[in-house]
């Protein structure tokens, strides 16, 4: 049989973008037989931190386009990668677009592909909050209707795209390709000194991460909620890596949180702010520490495959292979339920290391690799 060079946009947006995209643009420009990837950065996460440090890291080339469409409100930045989006596929039209996650990017860059009969590959496909008030829902609901091929993580994504009416032919459990970036990034996390330059000692602190509007949006939540986590930093330093909107909010709020700069002393506690801290040193502080407060859909995956405890600081998830087949406990967004379970994980003591955990299936390194077989079968005949 023969075979054709399927041209592929990759399209990342947001930087949990570029964790799912990275090990797949691997794999295509390795079998260069069958693939011809092009990477298209739609700029949503724009400056250093949030951007060009994780191309850096995870060993990703320049964007072959960069659409510089940066910050605004959820419809302005939705219609302006749409529209960029569009310019470029009219001057150089792909074979497939693949697009990854749940960010507005991805329902953008799907609409156009659809709308200009160009096959969509969505992954991560199938996963429900139930929760529409959660803006990613609207997107994932809206990417996986239109897509043509649905790669998913675990199997409720499955019985989810069944429910709403999708052809099981267009449904390919393949793993989480995240855990692939975890997975080829670990041993470098590990070497990284991170961790030394802040005073921290493996198992000796805990990482908190909020960035859900629904959290850091209303002032009395977000208030309550870091009085709730001043509680635990009594027990041990919480160590706070702030998103650009918390720490906005923060300021607005006149909260002052105090900052990591010589480094923690024995003995001291409370919430500890950092920068956003880049992946490789951001997997290195997860991987060592005790535990896990987070609003955040990524990093209960990467936790459950660490065997690091995860407190899921929502009232929802859509991960439930996590809860499941995980170290994720979802307590909702109520501070007297995160005081409670953050105490109870720490008075179980230290975790070992080497404590056996249950992983979901598939998630072992390799997804990239069944994704593109699915590809090869499906788009390169």
């Amino acid at each position: 049989m023969s075979t054709r060079r399927c041209r592929v946009f990759c399209v990342v947006g947001a930087r949990p973008n570029m964790m799912k995209v990275a090990p797949i643009l691997r794999a295509m420009q390795a079998d260069s037989k069958h693939f011809s990837p092009v990477l298209v950065h739609t700029g949503q996460h724009y400056d250093y931190a949030m951007s060009q440090v994780f191309f850096e890291q995870l060993n990703m080339p320049d964007p072959d386009y960069n659409l510089e469409v940066g910050s605004g409100t959820h419809h302005a930045q939705t219609a302006e990668v749409i529209r960029r989006f569009g310019e470029v596929v009219e001057k150089d039209r792909p074979d497939l677009v693949l697009v990854v996650g749940d960010v507005n990017s991805t329902l953008a860059c799907a609409l156009v592909a659809a709308k200009e009969n160009i096959l969509v590959a969505h992954v991560e496909a199938g996963l429900r909050s139930f929760d529409r008030t959660m803006p990613e829902e609207i997107n994932r609901l809206v990417t996986d209707s239109i897509s043509d091929f649905l790669f998913i993580t675990e199997e409720s994504a499955r019985v989810n795209l069944k429910n709403e009416g999708v052809a099981d032919n267009k449904v390919f459990f393949t793993g989480n390709v995240m855990i692939d970036s975890v997975v080829s990034s670990l041993d470098v996390a590990r070497r990284s000194n991170v961790r030394e330059s802040y005073g921290l000692k493996p198992l000796d602190y805990a990482i908190l991460t909020l960035h859900r509007p629904s959290n850091v949006g209303d002032a009395v939540q977000l208030r309550r909620t870091l009085e709730a986590v001043a509680t635990v930093g009594r027990e041990l330093p919480v160590i706070f890596p702030a998103h650009p909107r918390t720490a906005n909010k923060l300021r607005e709020m006149d909260i002052q949180l105090k900052f990591i700069e010589d480094g923690i002393k024995v003995g001291d506690s409370g919430i500890w702010a950092i920068p956003p801290a880049p992946y490789i040193d951001f997997l290195g502080l997860v991987d060592s520490s005790a535990m896990v407060i987070t609003d955040s859909g990524g990093i209960q995956e990467e936790t459950t495959y660490l065997g690091v405890p995860c407190l899921t600081y929502r009232d929802n998830t859509e991960r439930p292979a996590t809860v499941t087949h995980g170290t994720n406990q979802l307590i909702g967004a109520n501070p007297e339920n995160l005081v409670s379970a953050a105490l109870e994980v720490l008075s179980r003591g230290k975790r070992k290391s080497e404590e056996k955990h249950e992983v979901p299936p598939l998630w072992d390194g390799m997804t990239a690799s069944r994704i593109l077989d699915v590809l090869k079968d499906k788009c390169c005949a």
